[in-house]
């Protein structure tokens, strides 16, 4: 029997913290959210997470229910795209509690390294092509919470004669 089983582990003051390390800490679901953190829009189709994370679409999607059902993530639907062939509909991001749960346990400080990370990976023609489909709106706190100062490298004054 697991300490779950018996109720001991949720009895302690840290019990919240030790579900959400624990959720946070399991592999594929720490690779969706720093893939979701990473892309511009923060919010991906399966096809996306698949390729990205390099894991099958199955386990993605058993974390990306494991996630929702924490409130972490949300499904959100691209009504226009609905049946069309070449573009998704269905696309993963964060819920408000999410970012809540990310700013408290520092995730939103790696976004600058998360974006690099993800422009730098080389695509395939279809992964491109679903990277820039229409996807929905996320709400407009998540959407704050997730935004940052992207150095403009092109005019960025670098010296390295230093």
């Amino acid at each position: 029997m697991s300490e779950t089983d018996t109720g001991a582990a949720d009895a302690g003051p840290f019990a919240e913290q030790q579900r959400l390390f624990k959720l946070l800490s399991q592999d594929t679901r720490h690779l969706i959210i720093q893939e979701l953190l990473g892309h511009p829009a923060h919010l991906m189709s399966l096809a996306e997470l698949e390729y990205m994370t390099g894991k099958s679409q199955a386990a993605i999607k058993d974390q990306l229910e494991t996630l929702i059902d924490a409130g972490l993530l949300a499904r959100y639907t691209y009504d226009p795209s609905e049946g069309k062939r070449d573009l998704p509909s269905q696309f993963y991001g964060f819920t408000e509690r999410g970012v809540e749960v990310l700013h408290d346990y520092k995730y939103l400080r790696g976004l600058p390294v998360a974006r690099a990370l993800y422009e730098n990976t080389r695509k395939t023609e279809k992964i491109e092509r679903h990277e820039s489909a229409p996807r929905p709106e996320l709400p407009d706190a998540v959407a704050e919470a997730l935004k940052f100062d992207e150095p403009d490298l092109d005019t960025a004054d670098v010296d390295t004669d230093r």
